[in-house]
Formats: structure tokens, C-alpha cells, sequence
């Protein structure tokens, strides 16, 4: 079985998948291999399910992510991997979005934590948390509502256009939509969720606070609804329009 592989025949594995000389008997052995992390997939979510955040949607990488993966990254092997599978949450915004990370550290105290919102990759942000079960990691993906739809937004124009605008490459027109978008939504949501946790003084700024408040509302279900629309406008085309 798979799961008993050792690190250098995960490794060799790798290498060939990553040199496109994959035997039939490779490829039993890979989906063996991305079976074997479904138990610590589903012990995660288990545990972040005792917490308020039942909505959680688990993922697994398919081979052709994991190929273009290793092809991208040439020094990474397979058995480094860790994100084979995992899981993801959408929250409301970032004060919840840090309150279920801490729940989630609180429970997987050696877990790696990476945190994307201030240095975003390509203009993705999110929480990431990765525990270990057993010998398998599990990474676990943070989004607020905004940054999720962003993503969504960042997968369509991918597949539309070219696969390496995750990536920091392809249309320079659509990364600089991309990047931008990313931008304002980390503004908002910093503004945001520093006017929550610092109290205002006085009952004139508490006024003020809530005016601030009922803006930021407006402007990111603005934003919300732009993305939502890009994104049903990318599903709509035909294959082949552009």
C-alpha cells in the first residue's frame, strides 16, 4: 500500500511524475498515496467541527495540480508536500477569521502557521494552518468572504487566461486587476477590524464608529457583488472566447 511507502520511493515517485515517465503501476500508487491522508483529512475537520465552525469543506490535490506543482517548484518533493490534503472554512471577516485561527492553533499547538494576509502570494491572502496526524499533513485554509470570492475570482481568470496568473505571471492586465482588487480588500478589512477592537472614547466617536462601520458595509458588499459578477460572467463563457 501506499501509505507504507518510505520517503525515497515517495521521492522517486515524484521525480518521475515531475519528468512525465509515469507507469500504470505509478499512477495505482499515487491515488494510494493521496488516499492515505483521507483519515487525517477527516480527524482535522473533525476537531475544527466541536468548535462554531461546522461549514468546513475538505479538498484534495488532484495529480495534475501535484505534476505542475513539482514541475513549478523544481527543489520541492512529494513527500514535502502539504498541502495533498486539507481543508477550508469561509468566515465572515478577520476578527472571526483570527478567532477560529486561534481555535485551531489552540488545538494543533505544533501545527505551522501561515498567515498571507500581509504578505499575500500573488495577491492571495487567507489564514493558513497546517497540523500533522500521524505521519500526514493537513493543511487547513482561513478565507474571510472577501478573500475567498478573490480566490474564486484569481481560479477563473487562470483557467480563462493561463494557469500561471496564481502565480505572479500570464496578462499583465489582469494581474494588475487582480492585484488591485486584493489590495482594497486588505484595506477594508484592516480598517475594519481595528475600529472593533479598539473602543472608541467617547460616545461622539462611538457615532462616528458607526457611521465608519455602515461604509465599510456598503463598500465591501460593493466589492462582493463586482467579484460575484466577474466570477458568473467567467463561468458563462464558451469554451474558447475570450
Amino acid at each position: 500500500m501506499s501509505a507504507e511507502l518510505s520517503k525515497s520511493q515517495i521521492d522517486g515517485l515524484g521525480k518521475r511524475l515531475r519528468d512525465g515517465t509515469v507507469s500504470e503501476e505509478d499512477s495505482r500508487l499515487l491515488e494510494g498515496f493521496r488516499q492515505s491522508f483521507d483519515s487525517a483529512c477527516q480527524n482535522v475537520i473533525g476537531v475544527i467541527q466541536r468548535f462554531e465552525w461546522e461549514d468546513v469543506t475538505s479538498r484534495s490535490k488532484t495529480r495534475r495540480s501535484i505534476e505542475d506543482k513539482l514541475r513549478r517548484e523544481p527543489s520541492i518533493r512529494l513527500w514535502q508536500m502539504q498541502d495533498i490534503a486539507g481543508c477550508r472554512l469561509v468566515v465572515t471577516d478577520v476578527l472571526e477569521q483570527d478567532r477560529c485561527a486561534k481555535s485551531i492553533t489552540d488545538a494543533f499547538p505544533n501545527a505551522a502557521f501561515i498567515d498571507r494576509r500581509v504578505r499575500p502570494s500573488h495577491g492571495y491572502r487567507a489564514v493558513h494552518i497546517i497540523p500533522k496526524v500521524g505521519r500526514r499533513a493537513v493543511e487547513i485554509q482561513i478565507r474571510t468572504e472577501l478573500q475567498h470570492l478573490w480566490a474564486e475570482l484569481s481560479e477563473r481568470t487562470a483557467d480563462k487566461f493561463d494557469p500561471m496568473i496564481k502565480y505572479g505571471e500570464g496578462p499583465t492586465a489582469v494581474r494588475n486587476i487582480l492585484r488591485g482588487a486584493s489590495y482594497r480588500i486588505f484595506e477594508l478589512e484592516v480598517e475594519e477590524s481595528y475600529a472593533e477592537a479598539v473602543p472608541p472614547p467617547s460616545m461622539m466617536e462611538e457615532s462616528r464608529q458607526i457611521l465608519a462601520w455602515a461604509r465599510w458595509g456598503q463598500e465591501k458588499q460593493r466589492i462582493a457583488d463586482l467579484l460575484r459578477r466577474l466570477i458568473s460572467g467567467f463561468d458563462s463563457m464558451k469554451p474558447g472566447a475570450s
